[in-house]
């Protein structure tokens, strides 16, 4: 029961936060930007889309194998193809991650590590944002983000992250055998040392999250080039890393929301226009959307293949379709 309603709840504010800003901007801030969307613009978010897809599956397959998990890349990319579809199409804007998991995690007999190497392939893209963000906001100047790019910069900050930091592992560590929260907490920091720091695995997800990054900040600055923005990509930048960083907000219809907000919000700030700000972040919204269609042909072969072999449940592996029933089927 508090898990459907915090969803509503999530859905409740997103849509909040879009009438909101209908309200003040009015409708034509969503409108202006989707009129200029071409043929072009629609093969380069493709474009982008297939770039950005295939290096998020290569950073959940080095994920998974540090986990001991077997994850093929074809089938990585067809799956995470899917559950961006998903993302983009249902409420919420993370049940296709939650599909992914479940489903990677039965296929290998072992949900639990299926669930958590989506949890760590997510979080390590958001580090690598966060880092990112940091880094913008410590280095460009800018109306909107001096107090925030101050914050980060105080070496009382950094001193108290780092503290906090320690704490947290330090209190793992002591508190071995003296709960079922306790261990869980060890296995989760040994899982996530092993999955996105040790040797073998952190240059490939370091590279494959800075990738994926370049390639939302490029359809961003696309978008804004669509939404008829002409400021120059040095000032565009921070705000999308802010127009980024707010789409991680649970607050969302299908990633709809925050980041309209913040993008409104960023823009006014630095000068450009709230209404410039709006239509970057729905153009970017309809961008997004477009590069994850390919995710629906994958729903598609599957379930017709599913209809053709007679069983639900088939996995795309390397590329060629190949069914795989559930254990009590086999008997």
């Amino acid at each position: 029961m508090k898990r459907s309603l915090w969803a509503w709840l999530r859905i409740l504010g997103g849509l909040v936060i879009l009438a909101v800003l209908v309200w003040h901007l009015g409708s034509r801030a969503f409108l202006d930007g989707l009129r200029r969307i071409d043929a072009g613009t629609l093969s380069a978010a493709l474009g982008i889309g297939l770039l950005t897809t295939v290096f998020s599956a290569w950073r959940w397959c080095l994920v998974a194998r540090a986990l001991g998990l077997r994850l093929p890349l074809g089938r990585a990319v067809a799956d995470y193809y899917r559950a961006l579809f998903l993302n983009a199409a249902l409420p919420g804007g993370v049940l296709g991650d939650v599909h992914r998991a479940v489903r990677h995690g039965r296929s290998a007999r072992d949900l639990g590590r299926g669930v958590r190497a989506v949890v760590l392939e997510r979080t390590a893209g958001q580090l690598v944002l966060g880092m990112a963000g940091a880094a913008v906001l410590l280095v460009r100047p800018s109306p909107v983000l001096a107090p925030a790019g101050r914050f980060l910069g105080a070496p009382g900050a950094l001193i108290a992250a780092a503290v906090a930091g320690g704490l947290a592992i330090g209190v793992a560590w002591w508190s071995r055998g003296a709960s079922r929260g306790a261990r869980a907490v060890r296995t989760a920091l040994t899982e996530a040392r092993r999955a996105l720091f040790a040797r073998g695995s952190w240059p490939g997800v370091a590279l494959s999250s800075l990738v994926v990054l370049a390639g939302y900040l490029g359809m961003f600055l696309l978008a804004a080039r669509v939404a008829g923005v002409g400021a120059p990509p040095s000032e565009l930048v921070p705000l999308a890393v802010l127009a980024l960083l707010a789409m991680a907000l649970p607050l969302n219809v299908g990633g709809w929301g925050p980041r309209e907000g913040v993008a409104a919000w960023a823009f006014g700030a630095a000068g450009l226009g709230a209404t410039q700000g709006l239509a970057t972040a729905v153009v970017y919204g309809v961008l997004a959307f477009a590069a994850s269609l390919p995710g629906a042909g994958v729903l598609v072969v599957r379930w017709a293949a599913g209809l053709r072999g007679g069983r639900p449940q088939v996995e795309l592996e390397e590329g060629v379709l190949a069914e795989q029933a559930a254990p009590q089927r086999r008997t």
